[in-house]
């Protein structure tokens, strides 16, 4: 297993385990946001609240949350390694930065947008993943259907308070900067390139940027409209 070991630690495996776990975060992404259109539903939150009673106790999701969390770990990992050996390869800056002709901005700055997007992930996490799993919610019967840990009320009232919601659009800009150029660089690192269909990934990988962080930033800009009325 040491050609495994060493295939892991070198730059291209570290790019390879980079792409892969960056792929599922972003099938992660698709779903999730699917998933929290739904407190949109003008019901009161019902729909939303049996959705995370389902996204909870659901086995098989429960273990392809566990995947995701672990992915998630892996890539913020690996991240660093990468960008630490990149430093290490030149340790000394250019006479003259010309990266801006050769390079995108948010390929520069995968590393602080990734931090971002990681210190929101944990305080985004602890603040309504772990109240479902672990916190004391308060509860709300729906007639014909049971009782439910009322988690839309715990996101209603977070998103009443300005510094959640602008903390939130920070992190949804950042990770829009970093699906940007993560999105067609896993394509890249997993040599799936080609002149017919390139251009076309590099669109969708561009679309996906846009529409997903735009649709995260509507639930909490909305929800704080809706507080203030």
């Amino acid at each position: 297993m040491s050609w495994l070991t060493d295939a892991l630690k070198s730059s291209l495996g570290r790019k390879l385990i980079m792409a892969i776990t960056g792929l599922f975060l972003i099938l992660f992404l698709m779903g999730h946001v699917l998933g929290n259109l739904l407190l949109f539903k003008p019901d009161g939150g019902q729909a939303f609240n049996e959705y995370a009673r389902f996204m909870t106790t659901t086995p098989v999701i429960q273990v392809l949350s566990y995947v995701t969390y672990l992915s998630i770990i892996i890539h913020a990992i690996y991240s660093i390694l990468i960008t630490r050996k990149n430093k290490e390869a030149r340790p000394i800056g250019y006479a003259v930065n010309k990266g801006g002709e050769n390079s995108t901005w948010s390929s520069r700055n995968m590393g602080i947008l990734g931090t971002i997007v990681l210190i929101f992930l944990v305080i985004h996490l602890k603040s309504f993943w772990y109240e479902m799993r672990f916190g004391i919610l308060p509860t709300v019967i729906y007639p014909g259907v049971g009782e439910f840990k009322d988690l839309y009320s715990i996101v209603a009232a977070a998103f009443t308070q300005w510094w959640y919601v602008l903390l939130y659009l920070v992190a949804m800009f950042g990770l829009g900067y970093h699906l940007a150029h993560g999105f067609e660089s896993a394509f890249q690192t997993l040599g799936l390139n080609h002149k017919k269909y390139t251009p076309l990934i590099k669109k969708i990988g561009f679309g996906f940027a846009i529409i997903v962080p735009l649709l995260f930033a509507s639930m909490p800009v909305v929800m704080f409209i809706q507080s203030l009325a």
